[in-house]
């Protein structure tokens, strides 16, 4: 099974929440990721496109696949920082 996801990353968790109140406030998720991400995908929006099982670190991953479309993730950490989670498809 293949999803697809856009993300943000950020440093900090409370940078995550921060951009969580702002989707809630009206926000899109892309203009968020141009804004705020410090992933070169930001420029995209955050889009990763698709990818399956494997192919992501396992926080990531396990979130990612959790999520409903549409739906955005709570703040989860790895080793590259604090991430908010988008899938799309």
């Amino acid at each position: 099974m293949k999803i697809k996801a856009k993300h943000i990353l950020v440093a900090q968790e409370h940078e995550a929440l921060d951009l969580l109140k702002n989707l809630k406030e009206g926000k899109t998720f892309e203009e968020l990721a141009k804004e705020h991400s410090q992933c070169p995908s930001g420029a995209d929006g955050g889009d990763l496109g698709e990818f399956g099982k494997g192919s992501m670190v396992a926080p990531f991953e396990e979130a990612a696949f959790a999520l409903t479309v549409g739906e955005v993730s709570k703040p989860v950490k790895t080793q590259f920082g604090v991430h908010l989670i988008q899938r799309y498809a």
